[in-house]
């Protein structure tokens, strides 16, 4: 039984009041773009693994970067909504609002544009982000964000005013919703009718380079849900079939790249020296062969190999139309990944035993008790580890809300595979000192999403029958990620270091002389300010 977390969910909490955050600083460079990449469940273990054999953008980035292999998504479930929702606005997802992909961007109100699929909007963001603090400095400043999801679109521009375009597989074009425009703009129109998606029907998905280059085997069954495990791999021919299917094959964030680089052309991005305007891109395709062949498969190595030269080409188009002097870039990841949990694969990321955990046996008799005590089924779920309890069902029911909590808590902490079992209450008591998972459990969740208790796995345990790699725990090997930056106003090197996602803002504003518009959770990182 699952239901959407929109029922927890409330309108946005509109901040206006202004935090310090950014102190001016009059001696940077003259930003005219920033550019922010995220490349979705990018370990920084792959960066220093595959390291020898970039030669695009990738290894661009990390010789003139500032480079932080120690970088953390700071907060308990770590999933694509509220990974991109940290990015650009400098504040945790308690703040944003953002808990979980269920009650990421959907939203009925505003259907797609030209095309069918879910309707999306960032209505449930709070709060300010990055492009709101530029446009409050200047407001002819422009913002645009592409990816393959509509999240990873949509999240990093937060409620400001600019541009959003995503990938819709069912037509296989590029389309926004309603909250943005009642049309496409001819330019994503004119992009959408080269049909660069179509183009790839029947092509196939070869070795970059020779199979002596890669250490991985190509015969792990367990990848692909055991069907097409092997090298080469083919796209479909059928039209129907090819939208979905490409969101599987590095092709797509070549194609996302393209689309980027047109905006910036049309929308004259960077082009103006009285303004200066904001690029993200978010490339989803690590995510889709990282879950379906894992993080120890030749196919994630050849992606990756790919990502660097696909952001090689981008940026030496980029650098025609715009000085790369008047650049700014910023990389990051929206969450990591663990390995298959099958117990008997070994994998170069995993340091402990592996299993999968099933809690129905709980989970489905505390729904039948509750039902038969009088609770409407909107007062609570269970979803992804957390349980929640609203209490004014409980309240209406006269059921004691704690006590079903603690009941729960303790049942789920003597199942084999579960590390802990906290009543979110006691975490709330215990404060975020207390040790890392309790941090970022109570970095999660606003104050008025109804979490009662929250489930931690032992490490590289799955919930339920899972038959992908995945993430989303409060674990290291899902929370680390890499941050850098490079260009306008960045300082080289490697800091080793830890830092968060959250830094990311807040020291893009300092580059910028901006402050931000609330106050934020993460800081300016000094040391890589030229």
């Amino acid at each position: 039984m699952r239901r959407s977390l929109l029922a927890f969910t409330v309108a946005p909490l509109v901040l206006t009041a202004c935090g310090a955050s950014a102190q001016p600083r009059a001696t940077l460079p003259r930003t005219r773009l920033v550019v922010h990449l995220s490349v979705d469940q990018l370990r920084p273990e792959y960066l220093d693994l595959y390291r020898a054999q970039f030669t695009g953008g990738l290894a661009r980035l990390l010789k003139s970067g500032a480079y932080f292999p120690n970088g953390f998504q700071d907060h308990g479930i770590t999933e694509t909504a509220p990974g991109h929702s940290t990015m650009m606005s400098g504040r945790f997802p308690r703040s944003t609002g953002i808990v979980a992909n269920d009650a990421g961007v959907l939203d009925i109100q505003f259907p797609l544009i030209g095309t069918t699929g879910d309707p999306a909007s960032p209505y449930r963001f709070r709060g300010t982000v990055l492009g709101d603090w530029m446009r409050f400095a200047n407001p002819r400043a422009r913002l645009l964000s592409v990816s393959r999801k509509d999240r990873a679109a949509i999240l990093p521009l937060g409620r400001a005013k600019g541009e959003a375009y995503w990938y819709a597989p069912k037509s296989a074009m590029f389309t926004t919703s309603r909250w943005y425009a009642d049309t496409l703009p001819s330019w994503v129109q004119q992009f959408n009718a080269r049909r660069l998606p179509q183009s790839y029907a029947g092509k196939t998905w070869e070795l970059l380079l020779p199979a002596t280059s890669y250490a991985e085997a190509d015969s792990v069954a367990v990848e692909s849900h055991g069907k097409g495990f092997t090298f080469p791999h083919r796209v479909p021919d059928d039209a129907g079939a090819l939208g979905e299917a490409l969101k599987d094959f590095p092709m797509m964030d070549d194609i996302t790249l393209q689309l980027a680089l047109e905006g910036v052309r049309v929308r004259e991005l960077g082009a103006d020296s009285s303004r200066t305007d904001f690029l993200a891109v978010s490339l989803s395709t690590t995510d889709a062969v990282g879950h379906r062949y894992g993080p120890d498969s030749r196919e994630l190595h050849d992606h990756l190999l790919r990502v660097d030269r696909y952001l090689g080409t981008f940026l030496d188009s980029l650098f025609r139309l715009r000085d790369s002097s008047s650049i700014t870039f910023s990389l990051t990841a929206d969450h990591g990944v663990a390995p298959f949990p099958d117990a008997s694969l070994v994998s170069r990321y995993r340091s402990a035993p592996a299993g999968r955990v099933t809690l129905a046996s709980i989970v489905r008799p505390l729904y039948e008790s509750l039902a038969k005590a009088g609770v409407e089924s909107a007062g609570y779920q269970w979803d992804a580890g957390v349980l929640y309890l609203d209490p004014v069902h409980f309240a209406r029911a006269r059921v004691n809300r704690d006590s079903v909590a603690r009941a729960f808590a303790r049942r789920v902490a003597s199942t084999p595979g579960v590390m802990r079992a906290d009543v979110y209450a006691d975490l709330v008591k215990r404060g975020a000192g207390a040790d890392g998972i309790t941090r970022r459990w109570l970095h999660m969740f606003p104050a008025d999403v109804p979490v009662a208790v929250v489930v931690t796995l032992k490490p590289f345990w799955y919930l339920g029958a899972v038959q992908e790699a995945s993430h989303g725990t409060p674990h290291d090997y899902d929370s680390r990620v890499p941050v850098l930056f490079s260009g306008a106003g960045v300082k080289p090197g490697r800091y080793e270091d830890t830092v968060r996602v959250v830094d990311i803002a807040p020291t893009l504003a300092a580059i910028l002389s901006l402050r931000a518009m609330e106050v934020l959770d993460g800081r300016v990182l000094t040391r890589v300010l030229r």
